[in-house]
C-alpha cells in the first residue's frame, strides 16, 4: 500500500519577556531550521502572541480591583494582537515562504475584551480561521472573555485535516466528541500546561481520536517580568523554569513518535503515514463503528 507521507511539528517556544514584537523576532529566529524541516503542518504553544502571564493576579481579590491591577490589565491588553495586525501577517509572510500550514496561539484583542485562539494558517499564508477557547480556566477568566459560539474549526494541509483543543479544553469530553465528528486528522494542542498528567492525557486522546496529535508547549525561564512586573512563582526551586515546555507527537496508537522536549526551546518533527489513521479505526471509529450513535446521540447537546 502507498504510503500517505507527511511530516508534522511543534515549535516550542516561550513569549518574549519584552513583548508581542520580539516574540515575533524570536519565531523568525528559527525560519532557517524551519526551511531545512520541510514540514506540511507546525503547531505553536498557547497564547504565544500575546503572552501567558503566569503567575500575575492582576490585582484582584473577590469584591476587590487595584489601580496597579488595571494598569496590568492596560499593559496585557496592548501587546494582545488582532487578526489583522502586522504580528500575524508577518507570521502568515513565514508560513508562505516555507510553504507550511500553521495552527499558532495567540491572546486576540476584540475591542476592549481578550480571547485565548488558535489561528490557523494555511501553507500559502491565508487565514484560515480561528477558534476562541470555549472555556478559560480558573483565574484566566479574569482576562479572557470565554468564545460566544463554538467554533468547530478545521483546516485541510497536506498533512491531514487539522483542528484545535486548546490546553484544558482537551479536558471537554463533548467538545473532543464535537470536534471529532469534523474528521479531524491531525489533533492539535497547543497548551501551557506542563505536567506529567497532561502527557498522559495527549496520549489517551490521541488514541481515542485515533489520530495524530501534535501537543506545542511554551517554555520559560524560572523568573521574569510580565507585563512589566516581576514574578517569582514562590512553590519552585528558584532554577526551575515557569513553564517547562513538554512538547511532543503521538500516533494514532498513543505511541510518542517525538519528544517530550524539556526546558528548552527547540523543534520537534517527525514523518507520519496518514494510512496509520485508518490502520487504527480498524477497530476503534469513536465516530463511526464503535460510536453507538442510536443509543447515546440524544443524550450528546
Amino acid at each position: 500500500m502507498t504510503a500517505r507521507s507527511a511530516r508534522i511539528g511543534a515549535l516550542q517556544i516561550g513569549s518574549a519577556l519584552e513583548g508581542t514584537a520580539a516574540t515575533v523576532e524570536a519565531i523568525m529566529a528559527f525560519a532557517d531550521e524551519l526551511a531545512d524541516a520541510r514540514l506540511d503542518l507546525l503547531v505553536l504553544p498557547e497564547a504565544l502572541l500575546g503572552g501567558y502571564p503566569k503567575g500575575a493576579d492582576f490585582g484582584a481579590r473577590m469584591g476587590y480591583r487595584t489601580a496597579d491591577g488595571r494598569d496590568a490589565y492596560l499593559d496585557y491588553c496592548n501587546q494582545a494582537v488582532r487578526l489583522d495586525g502586522p504580528e500575524l501577517e508577518a507570521v502568515r509572510s513565514l508560513a508562505r515562504q516555507l510553504g507550511t500550514a500553521m495552527v499558532v496561539g495567540v491572546i486576540e484583542r476584540d475591542g476592549t475584551s481578550l480571547y485565548c485562539t488558535a489561528v490557523f494558517v494555511t501553507a500559502s499564508g491565508e487565514l484560515s480561521g480561528r477558534h476562541r477557547k470555549l472555556m478559560p480556566t480558573a483565574t484566566e477568566r479574569l482576562v479572557w472573555a470565554q468564545a460566544s459560539d463554538l467554533e468547530l474549526t478545521t483546516m485541510d494541509t497536506a498533512a491531514g485535516r487539522a483542528g484545535a483543543a486548546i490546553c484544558w479544553e482537551n479536558y471537554m469530553p463533548l467538545y473532543r466528541h464535537a470536534l471529532y465528528g469534523q474528521g479531524v486528522e491531525v489533533w492539535c494542542a497547543p497548551t501551557v500546561d506542563e505536567r506529567d498528567i497532561w502527557r498522559v492525557s495527549m496520549r489517551h486522546i490521541a488514541y481515542e481520536a485515533r489520530c495524530f496529535l501534535v501537543s506545542a508547549c511554551q517554555v520559560q525561564p524560572a523568573t521574569g517580568t510580565a507585563l512589566g512586573r516581576q514574578i517569582t512563582l514562590r512553590d519552585r526551586p528558584d532554577d526551575a523554569p515557569m513553564i517547562s515546555g513538554g512538547s511532543m507527537i503521538v500516533s494514532p496508537f498513543g505511541e510518542v513518535l517525538a519528544g517530550p522536549l524539556d526546558a528548552v526551546p527547540g523543534l520537534v518533527a517527525v514523518d507520519i503515514d496518514l494510512n496509520d489513521i485508518v490502520r487504527a479505526r480498524f477497530d476503534l471509529d469513536v465516530t463511526g463503528h464503535y460510536a453507538r450513535a442510536e443509543l447515546f446521540g440524544r443524550l450528546i447537546t
